[in-house]
């Protein structure tokens, strides 16, 4: 063989192992599971920063993504309280997020009245208050927005209220194709049975749950819970009905182990039940900036991913 001859049929050699590794290495690419969740991020969050006016709603989906990495965002419409039915706000909030690649996904309603009241005019009113958020969260393309189960009375009143106020209110946004999602959120809500029950009460495939891993207690006295629900046993109870989770996260240990919260278990659980989805970031702590609880939170959800 010539050395001209060699060197064209080392060069056909290695041309065809380096194609062939480059198919092993795209088959492997394919085969690879992909993660059962992706991470979103709850405006929640940085709510000091917001209620400081150091940052303002229109400039979160461009934090979210440009600090983060995080291009699913969820609102909180305490800090766009009277833009909801100002479509001038709501198309800059849509360029924003266009401009940095940011989808939106959900909306997490406070304020509008109770859902579970035992009162039918006061109900009424809360559920229709409830009714520009569904057009809002249609506009911003979001998928949901989040609800309370919240009303005075007996539990057992208030969960017949409730499946009431929330099935009127999921009637309404199925027509917009908006899902209606409850979070524990203290009091009756914080109990996964309870909350569970309304779910099956309504029975609606657009009603759901939004459970949030770090928010099970029942009573408060001043800044202290008295009394608190098992988050693992009200996990599993609320994750059958989940459209999405949220991850709470206060502390952090030396290894980026969230302290109050077992995320082992808490993904198992998850899996168990079958969830996809967004898991949404929601820092809530003090001993950190909220930018670095942000951080520390997506680094323990990134394990999960891996």
């Amino acid at each position: 063989m010539t050395k001209q001859n060699r060197r064209k049929f080392l060069a056909t050699i290695t041309g065809a192992t380096g194609l062939g590794m480059v198919g092993v290495r795209g088959a492997l690419a394919e085969s690879a599971p992909k993660p059962f969740f992706e991470i979103s991020l709850a405006e929640w969050s940085f709510h000091k920063t917001l209620f400081d006016k150091k940052m303002t709603n229109l400039e979160f989906p461009a934090l979210a993504k440009n600090k983060f990495g995080i291009n699913v965002v969820e609102y909180v419409n305490q800090f766009f309280k009277d833009k909801a039915e100002d479509t001038g706000y709501l198309n800059q909030l849509l360029q924003v997020c266009r401009d940095n690649g940011v989808t939106n996904h959900l909306i997490m309603i406070d304020g509008e009245g109770s859902l579970g009241a035992t009162n039918a005019a006061e109900q009424k009113k809360a559920v229709e208050n409830h009714y520009k958020w569904v057009g809002a969260a249609k506009h911003l393309g979001c998928k949901s927005i989040r609800v309370n189960a919240a009303g005075e009375g007996t539990a057992e009143d208030v969960q017949k209220a409730a499946i009431q106020g929330l099935g009127k209110l999921g009637e309404y946004a199925a027509k917009e194709n908006i899902n209606v999602i409850v979070e524990n959120h203290g009091g009756n809500s914080s109990n996964g049975a309870w909350l569970a029950s309304i779910m099956k009460g309504i029975n609606k495939p657009n009603v759901g749950t939004l459970p949030d891993v770090g928010n099970f207690c029942l009573k408060r006295e001043k800044e202290n819970c008295v009394e608190m629900y098992d988050r693992y046993k009200g996990t599993a109870e609320l994750v059958p009905f989940a459209k999405g989770i949220s991850a709470k996260t206060y502390d952090f240990d030396e290894k980026g182990n969230c302290v109050e919260t077992d995320y082992d278990k808490i993904m198992q659980i998850l899996k168990d039940h079958h969830f996809t989805g967004y898991i949404g970031i929601e820092y809530e702590g003090s001993n950190l900036s909220e930018e670095e609880g942000v951080r520390k939170t997506k680094a323990l959800l990134e394990r999960y991913l891996r």
